[in-house]
């Protein structure tokens, strides 16, 4: 993988290329169309026989969540689910993964969700060019803010969500979810350069994001303001740090360039999977 990011960069990768190599959103693309599928208004019968499946599960799902607060993320909470929309609670054997297939669902439909607030906003900003805008740290503060008060109706039980993800075979989605997520923050609020910092800003944003989340589950605050204080600082203290580098930094010659970058690569993978808590030699 590290020879191939030098190769790519070599040849003037493109954002979208980058994007893509970082989010592994090709493990997402079953998952995202079942989300899809949840919103699609077609009549059942032009609909292909997977199509079908992929929209009653979505239904499903949907509708589980609503059990989630009582009995966990659980196949009991998926059964309860399909009962409640007309269909039998074995119907849960559509979802292999147990619990874990429910938590996935919840995270691509709350990654969906701040994908298209922050798209609304970016496009409201586009189109008000004189509007004043935010700094950047205020985009991402309230951007990692938005997606963890989503998580809020279910802090109950979030922590067994997460222990479900950090299991070895939800490993590969569950960090698929959250490079996805710091991607689509970092993206809506401008960084859509390529340089060797690309990397290093998602990593530091996902440290963010998950120590944010861990914090949150153990704030009993009002409206959990201590939860977005402890945000702010973090976010402050990973601008200040990245204006001391930028500044002190001389500018590389494009062999330091490229290993970098390749070292960069490697570090944000490693990174990110500690972040999860993740030991892939278990």
């Amino acid at each position: 993988m590290a020879m191939s990011s030098i190769l790519l960069m070599r040849k003037g990768l493109s954002v979208n290329g980058f994007r893509s190599l970082w989010t592994c959103r090709a493990l997402l693309k079953d998952q995202a169309e079942n989300v899809s599928a949840q919103q699609s208004s077609q009549d059942h019968g032009k609909d292909s026989d997977e199509e079908y499946e992929k929209n009653i599960k979505s239904k499903i799902l949907d509708a589980s969540l609503n059990y989630v607060h009582d009995l966990g993320w659980s196949q009991k909470a998926i059964s309860a689910g399909a009962e409640s929309i007309g269909y039998p609670g074995v119907i849960h054997g559509l979802f292999p993964n147990r619990g874990a297939d429910l938590v996935q669902y919840f995270y691509l439909t709350c990654n969906k969700e701040l994908n298209k607030i922050l798209k609304e906003e970016s496009l409201a900003n586009e189109e008000s060019p004189n509007k004043v805008k935010k700094a950047l740290e205020f985009q991402v503060r309230d951007a990692v803010e938005t997606r963890l008060r989503m998580v809020i109706p279910f802090k109950k039980t979030w922590p067994q969500a997460l222990a479900l993800m950090a299991l070895p075979p939800n490993v590969p989605m569950s960090l698929a979810n959250l490079l996805t997520l710091v991607d689509d923050i970092c993206y809506y609020a401008g960084d859509r350069s390529v340089d060797i910092n690309w990397y290093t800003r998602r990593v530091v944003l996902a440290g963010i994001y998950k120590t944010t989340e861990l914090y949150m589950l153990q704030d009993n605050s009002e409206d959990h303001n201590r939860t977005w204080n402890f945000l702010e600082r973090r976010i402050k203290d990973a601008t200040q740090i990245h204006a001391i580098l930028v500044a002190t930094s001389d500018m590389p010659t494009p062999d330091q360039a490229l290993i970098r970058a390749n070292e960069a690569a490697g570090a944000a993978f490693v990174t990110a999977r500690n972040i999860l808590g993740i030991n892939w030699h278990r």
